[in-house]
């Protein structure tokens, strides 16, 4: 096909003609095929005479040509691919339109290379780096422009650990003269100059650990020069970019320093702290000097911002974000002391409040969208918002100068309400933005200012922020303010966020003048929204004397919005009312009031069916009301949700399983919910069809835990099965899956059933634990086997002599079940998950021990590992494993209990070694560092003693609690397990006692199996006898 062929094709796909375009669109699909075409578009996008669009449309053909038929080290390859002499001059031509006078064609252009350099640098391209260089170093500013973008690509995905520092040598001093060339480089070119210096940067952040030296020498070397360069550009009057001047290229540079400056300190923050006091200076000179430009165009939006010169935007928005991104990261490791100990502090924080204020474009989204209003403060929201980067900065000013910027909070938040009353005299229309973003900027970090606070009276200090004039002056004024909503608004949010200080009789005004304004129809956006938010923080921090008499008309007039909110609004409005319903236990809900709240949670799920957050938040609320005490509102609550959810799971489909998942857990919630006394009349009847036909897939052991004399009761209408045969059979075919991911829940279910059947279940308990001796010899995950093995172990902890007889009697290939049980056990006990089921496990080891039972005694397991000369202090690889396997002593099973329960009692937090005199450290070591003695200062990894109790609280690890008190750190345990008499028993003195008795009455040979235990284990099992 000639060029002019190929031309007229690429030009019919920009025909608007649609039959036109689609038929021009195949033809070149199949063109790609054809081993010239790729070499034709190269040419086409070469021949400036074209219209852009046309020469746009063929680099993005020519783009799609390299992803399909370059190389099959590409992602995107399909073959045929194109010969080296074509991708020769495929090479030479995008080369070629780096330097192209067009921006866009030189992006696109920049794109090819870039990709081709992925297949073909540096074995088929190698001098591309050298050609990119010598571009970069020309006068020709387009020319520049396209090595720059090149550059990037390849500095971020194609250079090798060992290529990155002698690139950057040669590269970073070219691009520090492009920087400093004002007169021949644009601002927009020098900015990019900027941007490759930063992904520079960041590329020699990422090869520290391995080059530590050559690193450290490249960056004491190379970016000082750079740092200059940025102090005496941030130094210039800001201002000059923004006035008089047909576009902010000015600013995108000082964004793209801020943005360099940033990545800078994070790993090389040593190198900035000559700079640190200069840069904080012209940071605080660039937010006051572009305020009033600010205000012009962003707060009021009094005239339109100018259009860039180019393509690319960056706006007064970005730069402050970048500006306080770099300020963060100072403040955040207390970095620039001698800057902060003066007026700077409040000068940074007065303009940070003054740059967070609600412009002009946020009040018309948010009056219309409450989902952006609630977002705009979210803590986990990833919107781009100047408020957000300002309140992180404020964050961090406190975390790191805590008593300067307490200092500075008051004497801004004076200032500021001084100047505001003064507008507001004035006639000022705005003069409530700066009071509202103050009133934000205070209350976002209540948390902190309210704990300085009691720190500082407790030292017999004044308060250092005087945040109750504010709620006894101030704050009253504002809440009936309807013609400034954000401010209205703000001022509810902000007396929640303080109730910690609020006296009594105002909190209850306060809690009333919220709830006046929930009720109230006419209350726009922003007004109910932060009364929402205001609740959630008053249920959380009033006493429950001032909530009871309203929380009835709170629910009430809460509840409605449930089914008119999404999204942001949505999850505010479910956290809220999780809160409310929690209030007094509930005692205050009426049946009508449940009766609006399930219907409207239903109502939500059915909209959010796959929103696993949702529906977590739903089975809260769904249980907080079923569980309230108040009459009949759990028979009400019931009579709703029951029916609608049982159709739920019925209904859904293999390709909606999702609604059964979630249908069954606020099913549960209920039961979760429901009274002491049971169920209720007719709720399995109702929920059991539906129940059982799911359990084929799940299961629900929250129904037998709860109320299992329905279940026994109950039969299946259609097939006759009882409700005792339906769960065997669920159980019965989650052993028969191969899918073992069910794990730990078909074991719960199993306890369950057990635990609340009784003798009820002694009819099916042959065939059920043939069922589970089966399963075990062919169980693979932990998880899976504990399932299997606890079960038998609750069982011999009640019916030891039933249990063991039945297991005996049980064959499995030339194995007994008992030695198929005994084995599986040994080898899995110390795997085990939850308080209970390791106590359980204990508990019956003991009795598998006491019993002496000569079938016991016959069976052998694997005892110690056997540590040869040849694999001591050697990390054994999977290939070494194979040539030396691992080997074990092989002991009587009574040996192996006495060891595992020896290992049970030992890691039983500190009670083993308080109670046993410490008896692991008087045991002798033979490493031979017995000389080496702890430095107190290093313990801990060099934490301080009151530093490890902070950083275990945070992790929830507890300190000095022997591990009877650890409910904390086993979580799958249920409440009905946690008190349970296994998990309130002093384990640690059982076994002491079970160990001091078999001493004295040599049960079971008791002697003669010590001996065979090893050193230390023999040394612990003296100690305990012996005291």
């Amino acid at each position: 096909m000639s060029l002019d062929e190929i031309t007229q094709c690429l030009e019919a796909t920009l025909s608007s003609n649609p039959t036109t375009r689609i038929s021009a669109e195949l033809k070149l699909s199949d063109l790609l095929t054809t081993p010239d075409t790729g070499l034709k578009l190269a040419q086409v996008l070469l021949i400036q005479d074209l219209n852009t669009g046309l020469r746009q449309i063929t680099c993005i053909t020519l783009r799609r040509y390299v992803n399909e038929r370059w190389s099959p080290a590409l992602p995107q390859w399909k073959g045929p691919g194109a010969t080296a002499e074509v991708k020769v001059q495929i090479r030479q031509a995008v080369f070629h339109g780096l330097s192209d006078p067009e921006n866009k064609i030189r992006s696109l252009c920049a794109q090819i290379v870039s990709k081709v350099a992925n297949s073909d640098w540096p074995d088929d391209w190698p001098d591309l780096l050298d050609s990119v260089i010598a571009l970069l170093s020309s006068n020709s500013p387009p020319s520049v422009h396209g090595a720059m973008q090149v550059l990037l690509e390849i500095i971020r995905t194609d250079l090798t650990e060992d290529q990155i520092l002698p690139v950057l040598r040669q590269l970073m001093p070219l691009l520090l003269n492009i920087l400093g060339a004002a007169e021949q480089h644009s601002l927009l070119t020098r900015a990019r100059a900027v941007g490759v210096f930063r992904s520079c940067v960041e590329t020699l952040y990422m090869v520290k650990s391995q080059y530590p030296a050559a690193v450290k020498e490249a960056v004491e070397s190379i970016l000082p020069p750079w740092l200059d360069a940025f102090k005496i550009i941030l130094s210039t009057d800001p201002r000059q970019d923004v006035q008089n001047s047909s576009n902010w290229d000015g600013i995108a540079l000082r964004f793209q320093i801020y943005k360099a400056l940033d990545a800078v300190q994070a790993p090389f923050h040593r190198v900035l702290i000559p700079y640190n006091g200069d840069l904080l200076t012209a940071s605080l000179n660039h937010l006051n000097a572009l305020y009033s430009t600010f205000v012009h165009y962003y707060l009021l939006a009094e005239d339109s911002i100018p259009a860039p010169s180019e393509s690319e935007s960056t706006g007064l928005p970005q730069l402050f974000c970048a500006i306080v991104d770099f300020l963060s990261g100072i403040t955040r490791h207390a970095r620039g002391k001698e800057w902060f100990v003066s007026e700077n502090t409040k000068g940074l924080l007065a303009a940070v409040i003054n740059w967070i204020q609600v412009t002009q474009d946020d009040e018309e989204e948010w009056l219309s969208n409450a989902n952006a209003f609630v977002a705009q403060e979210a803590e986990d929201t990833l919107a781009f918002s100047v408020r957000l980067a300002g309140l992180d900065m404020l964050a961090s000013l406190v975390e790191g100068y805590r008593p300067v910027a307490m200092i500075a909070m008051h004497q801004v938040i004076q200032e500021i309400t001084t100047q505001s009353d003064g507008a507001r005299s004035a006639g000022n229309t705005n003069w409530w933005r700066p009071l509202e973003a103050m009133l934000a900027a205070i209350g976002s970090q209540a948390d902190e200012i309210l704990e300085y606070i009691d720190d500082e009276v407790d030292m017999g200090n004044p308060k250092p922020t005087d945040v109750e004039t504010l709620l006894v002056n101030v704050i009253p004024n504002l809440l009936g303010l309807s013609d400034c909503p954000f401010l209205q608004g703000r001022a509810f949010v902000f007396a929640s966020q303080y109730t910690k200080v609020l006296p009594e009789q105002l909190a209850g005004q306060y809690l009333h003048a919220t709830v006046q304004v929930l009720e109230a129809g006419e209350a726009n956006i922003p007004i109910k929204v932060s009364a929402v938010k205001a609740i959630h923080n008053f249920c959380q921090g009033i006493d429950d004397a001032l909530l009871v008499p309203v929380i009835p008309r709170i629910a009430k007039a809460v509840g409605p919005f449930l089914t008119v909110t999404s999204e942001d609004t949505l999850s505010l409005v479910l956290e809220s009312l999780s809160v409310i319903v929690e209030i007094d236990g509930g005692k205050w809900m009426t049946p009508d009031l449940a009766n609006s709240l399930v219907v409207a949670c239903l109502d939500v799920w059915m909209k959010n069916n796959k929103d696993p957050l949702i529906i977590s938040v739903l089975t809260e609320i769904l249980a907080s009301v079923t569980a309230s005490p108040a009459q009949g509102v759990y028979e009400t609550a019931i009579k709703q949700a029951l029916p609608p959810l049982c159709n739920a799971i019925m209904a859904s489909t293999e390709a909606e399983h999702w609604i059964t998942g979630a249908a069954i857990d606020l099913a549960c919630s209920l039961v979760r919910g429901a009274p002491d006394t049971g169920l209720g009349e007719g709720f399995l009847g109702m929920l059991a069809p539906s129940l059982f036909f799911a359990m084929k897939t799940v299961e629900d052991r929250e129904v037998i835990q709860k109320d299992f004399t329905q279940l026994r009761t109950w039969s299946d209408p259609t097939t006759g099965q009882s409700g005792l045969d339906s769960v065997l059979a669920v159980i019965a075919k989650q052993m028969q899956s191969q899918d073992e991911s069910g794990g730990l829940v078909i074991g719960d279910l199993i306890i369950h059933l057990l635990r609340r059947a009784g003798e009820a279940v002694l009819p099916i308990l042959p065939e059920l634990l043939q069922a589970m001796i089966n399963r075990m010899k062919s169980a693979k995950t932990a998880t899976f086997i504990q399932s299997l093995v606890i079960p038998f172990a609750f069982l011999i902890n009640n019916q030891r002599d039933t249990v063991l007889s039945l297991l005996e009697s049980m064959n499995g290939e030339g194995r007994s079940g008992l030695d198929i049980l005994i084995q599986t056990w040994c080898e899995n006990e110390e795997t085990f998950q939850g308080f209970w089921a390791q106590r359980v496990s204990t508990l019956a080891l003991c009795s598998l021990y006491a019993s002496e039972r000569p079938s016991l005694q016959s069976i052998t397991v694997k005892g110690d590992l056997i540590i040869k000369p040849e694999t001591r202090n050697v990390i054994m690889t999977r290939s070494k494993t194979k040539s030396m396997p691992t080997e074990f002593t092989i002991v009587p099973f009574p040996v192996k209990a006495l060891k595992l329960l020896l290992h049970d009692l030992q890691a039983d937090g500190e009670a083993a070694s308080k109670g046993l005199g410490k008896v692991a450290s008087d045991v002798g070591s033979d490493d031979g560092d017995s000389e080496w003695a702890e430095d107190p200062d290093e313990i801990n990894g060099g934490l301080r003693p009151n530093e490890m109790a902070f950083l275990s609280d945070m992790l929830g690890a507890p300190i000095g609690l022997p591990f009877d008190n650890d409910d904390m750190l086993d979580a799958p345990d249920d409440e009905d397990l946690k008190n349970d008499q296994v998990s309130q028993m002093d384990m640690r003195e059982h076994l002491l006692s079970f160990f001091r008795q078999c001493a004295a009455r040599n049960t079971n040979n008791f002697s003669a199996a010590v001996s065979q235990l090893n050193v230390d284990e023999t040394l612990v099992v003296r100690r305990i006898v012996g005291q």
